[in-house]
């Protein structure tokens, strides 16, 4: 729907004067496909069968969950962006309120509920289609993903109170309640909901502001 909108691609902007650059970004692409449908693909070509197992049931279950979430997580910020009044700002409606990247969090999910789904036929070394949802982490995580678009918001809104404040009381990935969320340690928020540091390395230093009459005093 977002590109029928557009009416194209605005990924392939930067590749569409260069050849050889246009075919390494698709390969690359269709190298992502191929290794994330990994366990889709394995159980596929297995001759496994046999009742509904737990694992079934857990796995679809956190694929429909994440689908939901990441369509959700789309059609909310395609309508908040198509909002004249809108524009130059950060979305933070809907599930956006709850998660600064929502959508990865629900692309994640739903990979590795197929993982899950996935594993009661998998055998031996078959366990390392992991690799799959595992890559898909890793890159969303300290690659393509969060860290590209958190030094976009940081660049474009970082001198905005109301977005430090966002940022400091959203979640990064995982969907948690902001009023929880604001008052969590540090070490807690890295640790366990992937607050990492380098996530506001290009985020500007907050200037501090100084009492005129205090000022004077301490002269």
């Amino acid at each position: 729907m977002r590109i029928l909108q557009w009416g194209e691609d605005r990924r392939f902007d930067e590749q569409r004067g260069n050849i050889v650059r246009l075919i390494i970004f698709w390969t690359l692409q269709a190298v992502w496909v191929w290794t994330v449908s990994l366990p889709l693909t394995l159980v596929n070509a297995s001759d496994g069968g046999g009742s509904l197992k737990p694992a079934d049931v857990i796995g679809w279950t956190m694929w429909v969950f994440g689908f939901l979430i990441e369509a959700a997580a789309d059609q909310q910020k395609l309508s908040f962006k198509n909002s004249p009044e809108n524009r130059g700002k950060w979305c933070d409606v809907g599930v956006w309120k709850y998660s600064r990247h929502p959508n990865y969090f629900g692309e994640m999910l739903l990979w590795w509920g197929i993982f899950v789904a996935a594993s009661p036929v998998l055998e031996g070394a078959e366990y390392l289609v992991i690799f799959g949802p595992l890559f898909l982490t890793l890159l969303l995580l300290f690659v393509s993903g969060i860290p590209l678009l958190e030094a976009s918001a940081d660049k474009k809104h970082g001198n905005s109170g109301a977005y430090r404040s966002y940022k400091k009381t959203t979640s990064p990935l995982i969907l948690f309640p902001r009023g929880v969320y604001g008052n969590l340690p540090g070490w807690f928020k890295t640790v366990f909901l992937f607050e990492f540091p380098f996530y506001s390395r290009n985020l500007p230093q907050e200037k501090v502001r100084v009492d005129s009459k205090t000022a004077k005093r301490k002269k």
